[in-house]
């Protein structure tokens, strides 16, 4: 079963949906754009453009490569125009509500050959893909952001999963020049199963008065070589996603251990969500990053 991949549709247009567009067009996919209005999908291909346009400048890519690569990417307006594609990827907020609604639209307008994947960072995979009319067709690819630059991608099997399914996604990842890591289906796969409680004990630290944010980050930074602190990083990833992602492991594997922090609840509560909110841990309306505590 496994089939060669030649146009992508994409659903949503923010930072990961718009950086997974990114680095496809640039491999040579056809790439089809979806989100909920126009407006969104062209903020995203405007976004992925002046991203391609740092790439240029920076001497990373060539000024033809990329004018290509942007033609390769076309706005699907409706659900409907995604019908074309031979691998689908949503890449929709982490909540699980939203991500079956999706899967429900999105179904009937397939090809019965074509795969959905899911850049899920946390939500099982075997559930979401029983709610579909193809669970051996449904994978996780779960590319790391930003996603132009991070070299990893978590490929994450359901129990359905097919192998052919299996080997088109994997071939697809590596056409990308990405790095697969296999990770077996259970709550928040490898890399937020390790790196979000580490977030979340800094909150942790923090809410108990036992650093900073400054001394965190800073400890951190210089004391175990992390290229940013794990405060910094939190906003950076999103407050809410951070809290989604907690709940996901809290609910999922029982264990008190990765009890949500109560002051990252507050903040989420706040709508300090993190750079994107414009405050988090750190406050970014001004000309430098000022803690928020």
């Amino acid at each position: 079963m496994s089939g060669k991949i030649g146009t992508v549709g994409i659903i949503g247009s923010g930072q990961m949906g718009g950086g997974i567009a990114h680095v496809a067009a640039l491999a040579g996919y056809e790439v089809l754009l979806h989100d909920i209005s126009p407006d969104r999908i062209e903020t995203g291909i405007a976004t992925i453009s002046g991203n391609m346009a740092r790439q240029v400048a920076s001497g990373k890519l060539d000024e033809k490569i990329r004018t290509g690569a942007l033609g390769r990417i076309r706005p699907a307006t409706t659900m409907a125009d995604l019908g074309a594609a031979d691998l689908v990827i949503e890449a929709a907020t982490e909540d699980e509500t939203v991500k079956r609604k999706i899967f429900a639209q999105l179904c009937p307008v397939l090809n019965p050959e074509a795969i959905i994947a899911t850049n899920t960072s946390s939500i099982s995979i075997t559930r979401m893909a029983s709610t579909t009319d193809r669970p051996e067709r449904f994978i996780g690819i779960h590319f790391m952001n930003p996603v132009p630059v991070m070299k990893l991608v978590e490929l994450v099997r359901g129990i359905a999963t097919a192998d052919g399914t299996f080997e088109t996604a994997k071939a697809f990842v590596n056409s990308l020049e990405k790095t697969v890591t296999v990770a077996e289906d259970f709550p928040a796969f490898i890399v937020n199963r390790i790196l979000l409680p580490m977030i979340n004990e800094a909150i942790y630290v923090l809410y108990e008065g036992v650093g900073s944010v400054e001394g965190i980050d800073t400890a951190m930074k210089l004391g175990a070589n992390h290229p940013m602190g794990p405060l910094q990083l939190a906003d950076f990833i999103g407050l809410d996603t951070c809290l989604s992602i907690m709940q996901v492991l809290h609910d999922g594997l029982s264990d008190s251990k990765y009890r949500p922090c109560p002051l990252l609840v507050k903040y989420v509560e706040a709508g300090w969500l993190g750079r994107k909110a414009g405050r988090g841990f750190y406050d970014y309306r001004g000309e430098h990053p000022v803690p928020t505590r």
